[in-house]
């Protein structure tokens, strides 16, 4: 094998592009692996991890790239070259018209625009959040790693300006009828939901769809908005949005644990509300995202229905590790688990984090570190069951069965004892195609359950010893 391995030196291009590029090189036929990536110390742990010796001197600003094939790897750094140099040709829309604007208080003022969404690198979209709200719009913040006193600045600004801001780390929304980030395509309906949870969002979305009922608008907060120093400035302004918006008729509140006094803060402000709200939070003794969506249901006077699920025997025995994308859904299983009678040596994993996710496109995309974790979950004698999320929607990985489902079998293949469990969080209207996942990950092995909390409830008694004997449902 030849290994070819070159630096960049601060040519920065986004974890996505990469990825695709990445993906790209590796299909060719002269080419057995393929990366290219910042040089962040956890991207070149994947490169060792594959074998390929980075030079010590490579940082987080510079690009690296590798390959490794049987032959002469001249055509296919070539193509990487050209792939990585691609450049979108300016377009100069014709004789007399204006140029495209360049910033973000331009662009508004040549439309009706009431939202803009910024992903940017985080400690970079600051000044454009702050340009935007000075336009008069309100922010989506994609980005993650935004410095906290940042965040409580550019939401302070918006409070003085009527405005909102979703995020930092705001990966779904849904504002006027259309999905933004990881939103899943959904039936509109007469719910709202606040969430300071992407994946949160996702669960209770896709299961008050599997039940018949839809959903109005999703205002993602991001994931510190209940902390103590941001003290859920943007959950109070959504809540009042939303209780302002005649078409909404319950309002469901998803989050991961929040700081204590937070909690009691943003509990208030929904009582003084006229909408209901249902909670969703997870904590010791509250409803899971699936009992909160049940009660929302029932608030609603609609009925609970027996939530879809894939399940096949599997063998008890030994300890979980959970591998999850969504964090929300990883804080959930991880409390469903430890309530479990005689669970034991439980550890969950989200690598959706903003330590797994610097210089690397979210899990939700980009399924390599997971795969590896898998893999070391198979191999450890001690494991002796495995569960994952998988989240489809609008941006995700258009089809993650297509590298999980060999992934799952072939860890059930090396490891006959191995328990296999996932929690598949989609809606039936999504690009993905939801059934087809399902029985792909079913046929690898998997038991598939669309409920995170019924799934983790499964894997923990599993890992507990008891059998996992229940019979399949479509």
């Amino acid at each position: 094998m030849t290994d070819l391995v070159q630096v960049r030196r601060g040519a920065y291009r986004d974890s996505v592009t990469l990825m695709r590029v990445s993906r790209r090189i590796a299909g060719r036929p002269d080419v057995a692996d393929a990366m290219a990536a910042m040089g962040t110390p956890l991207n070149r742990a994947v490169f060792e991890r594959m074998g390929f010796a980075v030079p010590p001197d490579a940082g987080p600003a510079d690009l690296v790239v590798a390959l490794r094939g049987d032959g002469p790897l001249d055509d296919a750094r070539h193509a990487l070259a050209e792939l990585l140099d691609e450049r979108a040709q300016a377009h100069d829309g014709g004789f007399g018209e204006a140029p495209p604007p360049r910033t973000v208080a331009a662009a508004a003022a040549r439309g009706d625009a009431s939202l803009a969404l910024l992903s940017v690198p985080g400690p970079h979209v600051f000044p454009e959040a702050m340009d935007a709200l000075a336009a008069g719009l309100n922010v989506m913040i994609f980005s993650d790693n935004v410095p906290l006193e940042q965040e409580i600045a550019l939401k302070d600004a918006a409070a003085a300006r009527g405005l909102i801001v979703l995020g930092p780390d705001c990966g779904t929304a849904v504002v006027g009828g259309a999905g933004l980030g990881f939103a899943n395509a959904v039936r509109p309906g007469p719910v709202g939901i606040v969430a300071a949870s992407g994946t949160g969002a996702q669960q209770v979305m896709c299961l008050l769809d599997a039940a018949g009922t839809g959903v109005g608008t999703v205002l993602g907060v991001g994931g510190r908005d209940l902390s103590p120093q941001v003290s859920g400035r943007s959950t109070l302004s959504a809540l009042a949005a939303l209780d302002a918006d005649p078409a909404t008729e319950l309002i469901v509140v998803v989050a991961k644990p929040p700081a204590p006094p937070v909690a009691a803060l943003i509990r208030e402000a929904a009582r003084r509300l006229d909408t209901p709200v249902v909670f969703a939070l997870p904590l010791p003794g509250a409803d899971d995202l699936t009992g909160a969506t049940a009660a929302a249901l029932r608030r609603l006077g609609r009925p609970v229905p027996r939530w879809p699920r894939r399940a096949r025997p599997q063998p008890p025995g030994g300890a979980l590790r959970g591998l999850f994308a969504g964090g929300t859904l990883c804080a959930e299983a991880e409390l469903v688990a430890g309530a479990v009678p005689g669970g034991h040596g439980h550890r969950m994993t989200d690598f959706g984090d903003d330590a797994y996710t610097r210089g690397r496109a979210h899990p939700m995309i980009d399924p390599t570190l997971r795969l590896a974790a898998l893999a070391d979950a198979a191999a450890d004698p001690g494991c002796g069951v495995v569960l994952l999320d998988v989240v489809l929607g609008y941006g995700a990985d258009p089809d993650p069965a297509a590298s999980l489902a060999p992934a799952l079998a072939a860890a059930r293949a090396a490891r006959p004892d191995l328990a296999l469990v996932v929690s598949l969080c989609g809606a039936a209207g999504d690009p993905q195609g939801l059934d087809r996942q399902g029985a792909a990950l079913h046929e690898a092995g998997a038991a598939v359950f669309a409920s995170n909390a019924e799934a983790a409830r499964y894997a923990a008694a599993l890992a507990a010893g008891r059998s996992g004997d229940e019979g399949e449902d479509g």
